[in-house]
């Protein structure tokens, strides 16, 4: 009986420090969303253009590497710069906004008003931001022209319909994934790992994100690659973004949502 006492206290014990650990995540989150909620429109613009240029020197190594190696595995290895750099650098990418403001709204320290401009501003930036320096691949780096005609074609040809947006559904979530881990995180090296394995996910799997793919369409679209124009890339992009969204909220962001209203009103 002494023995079961102590193996009950022990998981109890257990139990009350993850969901501590849970707890103090959530509180962390909040913050964090609450913060990117309320920077003013120049902060905005500035963090998103960053964010797509820190994601583009991603898939400038991504491309490096996939053309000396033909291996998407190693590329992604190479892409997880880019994750990395906006780590580290505090910059923001569109995806990321799937989990941090949604989080504030939740405990009540943003509107949903603030959101979808956060929302909109960070997605332009980011795509002005990467179509700027998919300019200057293209002109320092031609003989990369090949590969990203063909990675673009990839994307701009796939046709609409219940793969892509699955594709699309399971990039949303990825991504939110790995800023739900960064969120809980204690150090950089975990959230590093976090990085990677967003990296593996995204690139080496192969699914569809709005921003990451709209840089290497960009950039066959500066080197005058047929068949890529903007008209298909927004083709694509339109839905691919939508699907995107939903895919992150709801796999990924809503779960731990109500994970935490269930600890505030245990």
């Amino acid at each position: 009986m002494a023995d079961r006492a102590t193996t009950a206290e022990g998981n109890n014990e257990s139990h009350h420090q993850v969901d501590d650990a849970v707890e103090s995540s959530y509180d962390s989150a909040t913050a964090e969303g609450g913060e990117r909620l309320q920077r003013s429109i120049r902060v905005m613009i500035t963090t998103g253009i960053l964010g797509g240029i820190e994601l583009s020197f991603g898939v400038l190594a991504y491309l490096t590497v996939l053309n000396e190696t033909d291996s998407k595995l190693l590329g992604a290895l190479a892409f997880s710069i880019g994750f990395a750099a906006l780590y580290l650098a505090h910059s923001e990418l569109f995806t990321e906004g799937f989990f941090y403001p949604i989080m504030a709204i939740f405990a009540g320290e943003g509107t949903i008003a603030q959101l979808l401009k956060l929302w909109g501003i960070t997605l332009a930036s980011n795509l002005a931001g990467g179509w700027v320096f998919m300019w200057l691949v293209v002109t320092a780096v031609p003989s990369l022209d090949a590969l990203i005609a063909k990675e673009a074609l990839h994307y701009v040809e796939a046709p609409f319909g219940l793969e892509s947006i699955a594709l699309a559904l399971l990039g949303g979530a990825a991504i939110t994934l790995m800023t739900r881990m960064q969120a809980g995180s204690v150090n950089d090296a975990a959230t590093l790992a976090a990085a990677l394995g967003g990296a593996f996910l995204l690139v080496g799997v192969g699914l569809f994100h709005s921003i990451l793919d709209s840089i290497i369409i960009f950039g066959a679209i500066h080197s005058g690659a047929e068949g890529v124009t903007y008209v298909n890339w927004f083709g694509w992009f339109w839905y691919i973004a939508i699907a995107n969204v939903v895919g992150g909220l709801v796999l990924v962001t809503l779960p731990r949502v109500i994970r935490s209203s269930q600890l505030r009103t245990g």
